[in-house]
């Protein structure tokens, strides 16, 4: 049985409920371009608001990172993953958390236990040592020379401030060697596999307190955890991998063996450009935000079928996407709706970098009557997406050289810069949750539904970015919004402000709420008990909030901006004064 099957089946034979996973773009989380982590998505119950499924939950969330896409191609890096998770809001604690941890691996996945270690809380100033931690472990067998107290890696915060608390690593000997008696964290053959983290504090201004509800989180990916199973070193010969990696090798006609790099890239892009076109959210190659990371990885698994000998004209990168698709389309419905949108994307993306090479290349012959300096051989890459490689390769040909060095400073610098915006335009933390943000939450709803009178009732969101700076709120249109339209959607939006309209919240099943008329973006991520929001009688939407109490509240509505986003899609940039 599948890992995934395995673990749902588990933890649902302990009370909990299984929950949907969440798409991979998150909704109205500023701090990130993707869902990271399968904790994610649940910030707003693990910070007290009551889920529709309980206090036991469980899933396998899809999660994106591309904080080391260049370290993608070893054996183990992947820039989208799946990642298994339960959690506990309220309900059971350390004892339960642990010993059923302990029992999935033992006795569902059978590690022998003299293949695993852990790591607990070392305390600190504020938070004593784990003790508690330390003895269950100890009372179902774990050795104290296998148990590792540490201060630096088992404390868990979301951002600077919020629910926090120790948390408990599990380790797998991934090794032929012999085990050693003692766990020692600085030796890479102890390989994480899961880790419990107890939120039982809280942190603000004022220190940290204990927390009143206490949660449990854990996770364990999908990726590392199957290849450990299948005792393979290199997780792109796991079952997860080893079909894909064979059709590669089937189309460049080569051996994975001395060009494993290759191919591991081209594997991972085209996987995760898979999940990312296939997005409830539309997203589509761009050059901002997560469109800019979907062109990115499509363009550079071009470029390294380009090493292997691939004919990019060819389908190779269609058969490499619908063996992914039947692949995982068992566990998200969206990659069966969006298949042939999934296709189009990559075929699309193929054709436009194919002529952006060829202007590469125009613009490679006005420089190389001379040696290519660093400067010029960076504006190649970056204008022009032309791979150093393939400047090396034209350059030789001709009997030049480049500035190698030159080039890695200017890559350098490029990447520096890239990360000082990305740490300035997400450093929100997880938990956006401030007065401000939920008033800019609760005015999405309002310009959703001035929308459909203003411009065209069959206006629908199709995302939404929320800031203590701004609202960005992304929808289906045809057309660039007249002066006429944005003045009527701003004047309509202040008018249901002005008006003091009610924010209520009901619980109901999926199936009443669609019935009564509320609408929702992803209705297949929604569980079978929802929450609506209805402002008024002038809007009703399934949501997970936070929202204000009255629309009074929000101050004035005004439009800074209304522009493309992508092919069909507009984008409105707001702000409440």
């Amino acid at each position: 049985m599948n890992l995934k099957d395995l673990y749902i089946e588990f933890f649902v034979s302990k009370g909990h409920k299984q929950i949907p996973s969440a798409p991979v773009v998150p909704e109205n989380d500023p701090s990130v371009l993707f869902n990271t982590a399968g904790m994610q998505p649940l910030i707003p119950y693990l910070m007290g608001q009551p889920h529709p499924y309980g206090t036991r939950l469980c899933d396998y969330q899809k999660c994106i990172r591309t904080n080391d896409l260049d370290e993608v191609g070893d054996t183990f890096h992947h820039t989208f993953f799946e990642m298994l998770g339960n959690w506990s809001l309220g309900d059971y604690f350390k004892k339960e958390a642990i010993t059923w941890s302990f029992e999935f691996l033992t006795e569902v996945l059978n590690i022998p236990v003299e293949r695993l270690a852990v790591t607990v809380f070392a305390g600190n100033s504020d938070i004593p040592k784990d003790e508690e931690a330390i003895n269950i472990w100890k009372s179902l067998g774990i050795k104290e020379d296998r148990i590792c107290p540490t201060s630096d890696d088992n404390f868990w915060i979301a951002g600077e401030t919020g629910p926090c608390g120790p948390d408990s690593e599990m380790f797998y000997w991934r090794s032929n060697d012999p085990i050693p008696e003692k766990f020692d964290s600085e030796d890479n053959r102890w390989v994480e596999i899961w880790n419990d983290v107890f939120m039982q504090y809280k942190k603000d201004e004022n220190g940290i307190t204990e927390l009143p509800s206490k949660n449990v989180d854990t996770g364990m990916g999908v990726e590392r955890v199957t290849a450990i199973l299948e005792g393979v070193n290199d997780n792109y010969l796991s079952s997860i991998w080893s079909d894909v990696i064979e059709l590669i090798s089937n189309i460049s006609k080569l051996p994975y063996e001395g060009n494993e790099k290759s191919m591991r890239i081209i594997a991972d892009h085209i996987r995760t450009a898979v999940f990312i076109s296939a997005d409830s959210s539309g997203i589509k190659p761009s050059n901002t935000d997560q469109g800019y990371i979907l062109r990115r990885l499509i363009r550079r698994a071009i470029r390294h079928a380009k090493k292997l000998n691939i004919d990019i004209n060819s389908d190779w990168d269609q058969q490499i996407a619908i063996l992914i698709l039947n692949k995982y389309k068992k566990y998200y419905k969206e990659l069966e709706d969006n298949y042939n949108v999934v296709l189009n994307v990559l075929k699309e993306e193929k054709l436009k970098f194919n002529r952006t090479l060829e202007k590469g290349l125009r613009e490679f012959e006005k420089v190389s009557n001379k040696d290519i300096d660093g400067e010029t051989a960076f504006h190649l890459f970056d204008t022009y997406g032309f791979p150093i490689e393939l400047t090396e390769e034209l350059a030789s040909e001709l009997g030049l050289k480049i500035d190698i060095e030159g080039y890695k400073e200017k890559f350098r610098e490029h990447q520096e810069k890239s990360r000082s915006a990305s740490v300035g335009k997400f450093k929100g933390g997880l938990a956006g949750n401030s007065e401000i943000e939920t008033k800019y939450h609760t005015a999405t709803h309002l310009l959703n539904a001035a929308l459909k009178i203003t411009v065209d009732k069959d206006c629908h969101q199709r995302g939404s970015n929320i800031t203590v700076d701004r609202m960005r709120f992304d929808f289906n249109c045809d057309h660039k919004l007249t002066d006429e339209e944005k003045q009527a959607t701003e004047e309509l939006v202040n008018k249901w402000i002005q008006e003091g309209l009610d924010v209520r919240v009901d619980e109901m099943t999926k199936e009443e709420a669609i019935k009564s008329g509320a609408e929702c973006m992803f209705i297949e991520k929604y569980p079978d008990i929802v929450t609506v929001y209805s402002i008024g009688d002038v809007s009703k939407e399934l949501c997970g909030g936070p929202h204000v109490k009255n629309t009074s509240e929000l101050g004035h509505f005004k439009i800074k901006k209304e522009e493309a986003s992508s092919a069909g899609v507009r984008r409105i940039k707001a702000i409440l004064e």
